[in-house]
């Protein structure tokens, strides 16, 4: 599925037209938290790594990543290629530790 794609599909979820800056961002920081909350069991606790739940919070991440660009009049594809064209520029020849 190409980026913009999903972000026409995922806006087709999106409730109201209020506020929907501050919503989404609210929105990802909580998914984000849940995720991460995901991963601080795993690492910490030992957990098993539950994939389909991580699965599950990625994609609520994307979902309001995605919203956050449709609300800016945004293409999700552009931000993919311009976050790929930074790595590169950022990393030339992959990363490695230490350099």
């Amino acid at each position: 599925m190409e980026f913009n794609e999903y972000q026409k599909a995922a806006n087709r979820t999106l409730y109201g037209n209020e506020q929907v800056l501050t919503n989404c961002a609210l929105g990802l920081a909580g998914e984000s938290g849940q995720l991460i909350d995901l991963i601080q069991d795993y690492t910490f606790k030992g957990k098993d790594l539950d994939k389909e739940k991580m699965i599950d919070e990625l994609g609520d991440v994307l979902w309001y990543l995605s919203q956050i660009a449709q609300w800016a009049n945004v293409d999700f594809d552009d931000v993919a290629k311009a976050n790929i064209e930074t790595l590169n520029k950022r990393y030339p020849n992959g990363f490695t530790a230490g350099m």
